[in-house]
């Protein structure tokens, strides 16, 4: 672990909930050896963000109730102003109503710590979002690992960590690359083409404006949406495992999509919490059926 303690901004903050720091900011971390995501010995969370004001490293810790923050670089007031909403200071998680269900009555009261935060930085969202389409989540921390480390600087204030690169960077990363990563040309052309409309995606997030883009479905969409907007209600619909795993934990047997939609609808408007709960609560269908192959591009 590097941190440069000299020239950190910093900032004080005391969520009035109690915080589940590590929870709430998992979904954001992209498989151990994430370039841009590390949780050091200590339980600190450091992450590297490329910011509307440049490249910024913010460091997260979490003593007494009280979240200790510090940030470094050009970024780094930005990443600061925005801790509140990336721990989920404006989720309405106190809205939630689990309708009576035993398990998610449960759940709520033995997660009490448990927020959907924002980062506000979509095109950010977007990249892993779409390396992870339709292949295994190792093929897609794989080729985020290369390209972030290939392409992406030092963060400020942590040379262990990269910044992922700026939009302008992935628009100009060339098919080579891409093969070296192991992610294929539909999914290289989806984030390039992104890449050149990324500065009118961070002014719209609606999921309507992302499933303009050739390459952005209802999936990839709600996946991008859990992160950049915290949306609570975001379902990603065509998940491979989520479907079988809320159809089993709410009425103990796998279901297609169009079930869980169905398992779902009377929590609308925290659709995406109710299935952040169940993937806490450690129940799972058996796994009978032939594993996602890992496949590699890079041999082809």
């Amino acid at each position: 672990m590097t941190v440069q303690v000299a020239d950190a901004l910093r900032r004080e903050w005391r969520p009035p909930w109690p915080l589940d720091l590590h929870r709430v900011l998992s979904p954001h971390q992209r498989g151990v050896g994430d370039p841009a995501f590390t949780v050091d010995p200590d339980g600190a969370v450091r992450r590297a963000s490329f910011t509307p004001d440049g490249p910024g490293t913010l460091r997260l810790a979490l003593s007494g109730g009280v979240v200790h923050a510090m940030a470094w670089g050009p970024g780094g007031a930005w990443l600061l102003e925005g801790v509140p909403d990336l721990l989920g200071a404006a989720d309405p998680a106190e809205e939630f109503d689990p309708a009576g269900h035993p398990l998610l009555t449960r759940l709520v009261r033995a997660s009490p710590g448990l927020r959907i935060g924002r980062t506000g930085r979509v095109f950010e969202a977007l990249v892993p979002a779409v390396l992870e389409q339709k292949v295994t989540t190792t093929e897609a921390w794989r080729a985020w690992r290369y390209l972030v480390r290939r392409f992406g600087a030092s963060a400020p204030g942590a040379p262990d960590l990269r910044v992922p690169p700026p939009p302008e960077v992935w628009a100009r990363i060339p098919s080579w690359e891409w093969h070296r990563a192991g992610a294929e040309a539909v999914r290289a052309r989806t984030i390039i083409g992104a890449a050149r409309v990324a500065a009118s995606l961070e002014r719209d997030t609606a999921e309507a404006r992302l499933r303009t883009l050739p390459g952005i479905g209802v999936w990839t969409a709600a996946e991008i949406r859990q992160r950049a907007a915290g949306d609570p209600d975001a379902v990603s619909v065509g998940d491979y495992h989520l479907s079988g795993q809320v159809g089993w934990a709410l009425v103990g047997r796998k279901v297609d999509d169009a079930a869980m939609l169905e398992l779902l609808a009377p929590f609308a408007g925290h659709r995406h919490r109710v299935t952040r709960l169940l993937g806490g609560s450690g129940g799972a269908p058996p796994r009978r059926g032939p594993r996602m192959p890992v496949r590699d591009y890079r041999s082809f």
